[in-house]
């Protein structure tokens, strides 16, 4: 009863390459109501139009965005601080936020947002990230994408910022995520039978991310209780 009473995570949603938030926003709304009535979903576009064709052209209607850009072996990025002053401007205008869920690349850069920001190189001037959610998410300095100057460290050290993990057992990121889920300290994780996508929940997975929750509303809870004891003094 208590946990129905609890402040709802609020959650800074970030798209997949060359998507849009209206697109991830009509696949993360098929999920349960129970699941979304416990979460405060916020939808962002990324700041940069495609540069390219999208591979959901013909699927979702445009206009599509993306993050920032790499070149054909993900060894260099061209944007990526502007792309991190960018998320961080909008949480200081449209905050606070609790955490962070991330598709594709969506993932891959939430994903190495708390240990830059652990390290001081991003998002310095909003509060500490609490959880993250990553669906078909995958780390920077693996096989397949290198290190930004701002990552190198990002994950050089277990990181204990609680974390929800969504594999597709077909998609083509299936390695990466699950080497990710190694990087994180308790992780929760969620294995479905699609490929690259935002999948529906079936019963076990709903189970696994109310489990996921209950977890971050204690986290959001205590942090929250902290906050007004210092503000009282």
């Amino acid at each position: 009863m208590g946990s129905q009473n609890q402040r709802k995570p609020r959650i800074l949603c970030l798209h997949g390459f060359r998507t849009s938030a209206e697109i991830l926003k009509k696949q993360i709304l098929r999920w349960p109501s129970d699941v979304l009535d416990r979460l405060d979903l916020v939808f962002l576009d990324a700041p940069f139009p495609a540069l390219g064709q999208s591979d959901v052209e013909g699927i979702f209607d445009p206009p599509y965005y993306e993050w920032f850009q790499a070149n054909q072996n993900f060894t260099e990025y061209t944007n990526f601080e502007e792309c991190l002053a960018y998320l961080e401007d909008y949480m200081i205008k449209s905050g606070p936020f609790d955490g962070f869920l991330g598709f594709s690349q969506g993932a891959v850069l939430s994903a190495a947002l708390p240990g830059m920001q652990r390290d001081g190189l991003a998002l310095t001037r909003v509060p500490k990230i609490k959880f993250l959610i990553l669906i078909s998410g995958a780390k920077f300095g693996w096989s397949k994408f290198g290190h930004h100057k701002l990552t190198c460290n990002a994950f050089s050290s277990p990181l204990e910022c609680p974390s929800l993990h969504i594999i597709g057992e077909m998609d083509f990121m299936k390695p990466e995520s699950t080497v990710l889920v190694q990087s994180f300290v308790d992780p929760f994780v969620i294995n479905h039978p699609k490929g690259h996508t935002v999948p529906r929940l079936d019963e076990k997975s709903t189970e696994v991310m109310l489990g996921f929750i209950e977890r971050i509303q204690k986290t959001t809870a205590t942090d929250d209780e902290q906050m007004c004891l210092h503000a009282e003094a």
